[in-house]
């Protein structure tokens, strides 16, 4: 880099062993004095969304991580997740901070065409649903309450039910907000309202909006809008990452009311994601990149979550999430705060890298496409071959591993953190808030088994559903 240098600065520099970092407006990078791959590409602009599971990118930023893989690296946030994709597309951003849904999506050809893939799983968890207070006043009647007093957790959309139906009794529309159409927030939000008997709308190919036969009525809202959103009262609740439920706890206007960790425990939430025809051509890159994401990943878990005081101040930051520190502490550091002043303990919210969460599963990526089919955003009937090879044309455990033994050999990470003889398939679970099974390797199976969404060869049509 230091051809790029001008002549004061290599005056400047000259004899040191790194170069220091360089402030921009709206974007910051770093750069390595030494390399431990040969490098296609060593100067990269990387995308985030001003959530705090970007949280990998910031740490391995801050802490010299993409330094030490000689990576010159750019952090910019995006304006939304279409916006973040496109860039990625067309080569404005390598790579960048995804919605788990997002590679899958693009590369089947909803919505963006375009080959995605992701040797990199960025978290587990982090995502909760918020109503508002009046409807958590609606609700809370139908709530049972814990032996404190207290509202029992999990709570189901079985005591949001009488709500919507009332309101749908009266000809008023429900409306709900999620971040985007393929997100994990939208699957989340439309698997526990299905959980409870309300049906969240389909989609089909001549109608996107996602509200075909609603009972509750889901739309898009970026993450920093949902608070005054809420507030305004154009949607009366929402599925987002944090900090943008606990934002609603301390501004007055909602209760989050379950997490999503809730509805499928240590479900994948964010993934890093490049352009197929980046790994092609930049696989020394690719390696680095992953090596120290997975740096990242084990330094905002290790010692039992030691560093998160540390991570949240660096993630409050107007560069990166920008939301007040007490707000990310809030969900960041092990608690969850439900209504005001009901603060409880899910050191599990947000999870970096224990519970193999930095492995790119099959199975994670098979389930985000059984929801895509469920809801018809995949409108006709796939076999189970589909599933896996689609998965397997994405999702690259290869590169991961490969990245993962190269820190082993430098002793920068352990050999029994990693699952080496994972054949990409996590074990079928029972972990969902409706307590349904599911295994990865029956997809098909797993799409039967659930009482609401479209089964076998059905498909929607107009505003029903037709085929068997």
């Amino acid at each position: 880099m230091t051809d790029k240098l001008t002549d004061a600065m290599k005056t400047v520099l000259a004899g040191a062993t790194a170069i220091c970092s360089a402030l921009t407006i709206g974007a910051f990078a770093t750069h390595a004095s030494a390399e431990t791959l040969s490098l296609e590409k060593d100067e990269l602009k990387l995308g985030f969304i001003k959530l705090t599971d970007m949280a990998p990118l910031a740490i391995a930023y801050e802490k010299g991580f993409f330094e030490d893989e000689g990576l010159y690296v750019t952090l910019e946030p995006q304006a939304n997740w279409k916006v973040l994709l496109d860039r990625v597309i067309t080569g404005e951003l390598d790579g960048a901070h995804m919605l788990a849904g997002q590679p899958l999506a693009a590369t089947i050809g909803y919505g963006t065409k375009a080959h995605i893939v992701t040797p990199f799983s960025m978290d587990l968890n982090g995502n909760g649903i918020t109503v508002s207070n009046a409807i958590w006043d609606m609700m809370k009647p139908n709530v049972p309450a814990g032996a404190d007093g207290k509202p029992a957790h999990p709570i189901k959309a079985d005591a949001l039910k009488p709500v919507v139906d009332k309101f749908k009794a009266e000809g008023k529309p429900f409306n709900l907000g999620m971040v985007f159409p393929v997100s994990t927030h939208n699957y989340e939000l439309r698997y526990w309202l299905a959980s409870g008997g309300i049906n969240p709308g389909y989609y089909s190919p001549a109608d996107v909006s996602g509200q075909i036969m609603g009972d509750a009525l889901l739309s898009v809202t970026p993450p920093p809008q949902m608070p005054a959103t809420l507030e305004a009262g154009t949607i009366l609740g929402y599925s987002v990452g944090e900090p943008w439920n606990q934002a609603a706890v301390f501004k007055g206007i909602g209760v989050p009311v379950v997490t999503d960790y809730e509805i499928w425990k240590n479900n994948p939430e964010k993934v890093f994601g490049l352009t197929e025809e980046f790994v092609e051509q930049n696989p020394n890159t690719t390696l680095a990149l992953t090596k120290a994401l997975i740096r990242a990943a084990q330094w905002l878990d290790e010692n039992n979550n030691a560093n998160r005081a540390e991570a949240v101040e660096i993630l409050s930051r107007k560069e990166y999430v920008g939301a007040d520190a007490k707000v990310i502490a809030n969900s960041m550091t092990g608690t969850f705060e439900y209504e005001k002043g009901d603060k409880r303990d899910i050191p599990d919210f947000n999870v970096f890298f224990r519970h193999n969460a930095t492995y790119p599963f099959y199975s994670d990526a098979i389930w985000y496409l059984t929801q895509m089919r469920r809801w018809g955003q995949i409108p006709e009937f796939k076999d189970d071959v589909w599933y896996a090879e689609t998965a397997k044309s994405v999702y690259k455990p290869d590169v991961y591993l490969k990245a993962a033994k190269m820190l082993v050999e430098e002793g920068k990470a352990k050999d029994a953190d990693f699952p080496w003889n994972s054949d990409g398939y996590k074990p079928a679970t029972t972990d969902f808030i409706d307590g349904v099974s599911y295994d990865g390797k029956q997809p098909n199976a797993y799409i039967d088994s659930l009482k609401l969404g479209l089964k076998g060869q059905q498909k929607v049509e107009g505003s029903e559903i037709v085929g068997g």
